[in-house]
């Protein structure tokens, strides 16, 4: 990435959106570039502006949360989505994660996890807030069938990548730890969502410690 970060807050509450923009505006590398109240505005300014990082409220009137994520994977597939929890809304993050998601922040997490987890995803990584890792590993439902022929169609490698990608690792440190160069991890990272049909890093964690690879 060669500018800024550009990002797009959507929550309906507006102090809640100076908050956030009171975070992220004076960070060198980040550039708010759009503000929506709901998610059907948060839709229409993402094919706009199209941000690298959409920041948006579950709980939105109109259209929440989990249908803007929807609308702008499909439509703005470019644009990494954090979505904004609070603990009574844990149920959610499950279904988020099946839509794609790259992060997770609850509201009231420490205000220096903000600007991380947008660089996070705008990197290709994941971010979890660790309280948002707990409730989806304690609160998600009984887990779906995993398709065992597509996991054991990974190569060594990919099942490696898939591991380390399960134990929260970032593309730089898989890099590190197989002494590869990350480009290189972004190529069986590439297969492994392909051949497991998973959308996110999130995802592919959660099939991974779904699979049993993480035991």
């Amino acid at each position: 990435m060669t500018g800024p970060i550009r990002v797009l807050i959507a929550d309906d509450d507006r102090l809640v959106r100076s908050a956030i923009g009171l975070i992220l505006r004076p960070m060198p590398d980040i550039d708010v570039v759009a503000e929506a109240a709901d998610g059907r505005q948060a839709v229409e300014l993402t094919v706009r502006h199209r941000p690298d990082v959409a920041l948006l409220d579950i709980r939105m009137p109109g259209l929440d949360g989990l249908g803007a994520l929807r609308e702008i994977r499909r439509l703005a597939s470019a644009t990494a989505v954090i979505v904004l929890t609070t603990f009574g809304e844990d149920a959610y993050v499950a279904e988020a994660l099946g839509d794609g998601a790259a992060g997770f922040l609850l509201k009231d997490s420490a205000p220096d996890e903000l600007p991380a987890a947008v660089r996070a995803v705008a990197a290709g990584d994941a971010f979890l807030s660790p309280a948002i890792t707990r409730l989806v590993l304690a609160r998600l439902p009984a887990p779906p069938t995993v398709d065992g022929a597509a996991v054991a169609a990974l190569s060594a490698r990919e099942r490696e990548v898939l591991v380390l990608l399960g134990q929260g690792l970032s593309n730089a440190e898989i890099g590190t730890r197989l002494f590869v160069s990350e480009g290189t991890v972004k190529t069986h990272m590439y297969r492994v969502f392909t051949k497991l049909g998973c959308e996110s890093r999130v995802q592919a964690a959660l099939l991974a410690q779904r699979a049993g690879l993480l035991d």
